[in-house]
């Protein structure tokens, strides 16, 4: 690295001599229109639980659906104390709010117009399991001779004390044929039979308005493609290689083309490259500064007043220093507070 902060230590190989999984990208706009999983990615988890392998679903959204809408009046369900939508979970019929926790249940009519046809919009681990479960309903695990199982975890699997470790356990022991879950099953996991890891909607950092929303999609992707494959004895034994697949509306991304080829090094090249060019951190500093407050004039006025006291106190280097006018956060209110943030470059 360019400033001396930090050694890289090279891993060239897998420990136990596995082979990385190969990494399989599948264009979603080459695909059935409203397909959650391509018929090329199901035919290969379905393979592989038939011969009793194990295969890894990764979705970074927790709950059935992000959010409910009326297609009468366009009411969504917004969170009364933040500006975000609340989750609908379909398992105890609730709307939750993910950033201040505020839960309700769900109307059984639009609270708006009173129209009872309100549905979900996008998808969530919740609903991807139940989705899956369908299309292996028919699928039978081999030498087993039962039925394939789905399973599920994610922040809400395991709100229990004990209910992780109880179902990471039913991985190990090979009672669960599809796992399907957030980034807390991507990482760390030492799961000896899962041969395909599959990512179905990874885009959405690709165009992140945090700049390093890119570099932490590549760290999760390749620690997600580390669960395949990690028993290189099993592994020899099924005569097929590990697999990741990807599904993308962007196949030509460059970080999914270092991604097929396991190279960091290189998407780390191509990162820096672009952050040169826009002046972004390594190559510059930043820093935010955020006030929260009753109402957002009132937080704005607050990092107004802490610029204009900067620059009457003649700061040594204010000079090097940009100071952005106090804009509201993406998500501007939670649990009923206004949030506001003035970048400094």
């Amino acid at each position: 690295p360019q400033g001396g902060r930090y050694q890289r230590l090279h891993m060239p190989s897998r420990i136990g001599a596995g082979a990385l999984p190969r990494v399989r990208i599948v264009d979603m706009g080459q695909q059935p229109r409203r397909a959650i999983f391509a018929p090329p990615l199901l035919a290969a988890i379905t393979e592989r639980v038939q011969r009793g392998e194990q295969c890894l679903v990764l979705l970074n959204r927790r709950g059935f659906a992000p959010v409910l809408h009326c297609h009468a009046c366009s009411w969504k369900s917004d969170c009364p104390h933040c500006s975000a939508h609340q989750v609908f979970h379909k398992m105890d019929r609730s709307l939750r709010c993910h950033h201040c926790g505020a839960a309700s249940r769900v109307p059984r009519a639009c609270p708006a117009c009173g129209n009872p046809d309100i549905a979900p919009i996008g998808r969530g681990t919740e609903q991807l399991e139940e989705h899956l479960a369908a299309l292996l309903r028919n699928v039978i695990v081999e030498p087993q001779g039962r039925a394939a199982r789905v399973a599920r975890i994610d922040a809400d699997t395991t709100r229990a004390r004990g209910a992780l470790e109880e179902q990471l356990a039913q991985v190990h022991a090979g009672e669960v044929d599809v796992l399907v879950g957030t980034q807390m099953i991507a990482k760390g996991h030492d799961f000896r039979r899962i041969t395909l890891v599959a990512a179905v909607q990874p885009d959405g950092a690709l165009f992140s308005s945090d700049f390093r929303a890119p570099e932490r999609l590549f760290a999760l992707l390749m620690q997600a493609a580390g669960r395949a494959g990690r028993d290189a004895g099993y592994v020899a034994a099924q005569g097929q290689p590990p697999e990741m697949w990807l599904q993308t509306w962007h196949p030509e991304h460059p970080l999914y083309a270092a991604l097929r080829r396991h190279d960091w090094p290189a998407f780390a090249a191509q990162q820096l490259a672009e952050r040169l060019g826009a002046g972004m951190p390594p190559f510059a500093h930043q820093a935010l500064i955020r006030a929260d407050a009753k109402s957002q004039e009132v937080a704005q006025t607050f990092l107004s007043a802490a610029a204009d006291a900067a620059r009457a106190a003649a700061l040594p280097g204010l000079e090097l220093v940009h100071l952005y006018p106090p804009v509201p956060l993406a998500v501007q209110r939670v649990a009923g507070v206004e949030r506001a943030q003035m970048l400094l470059e």
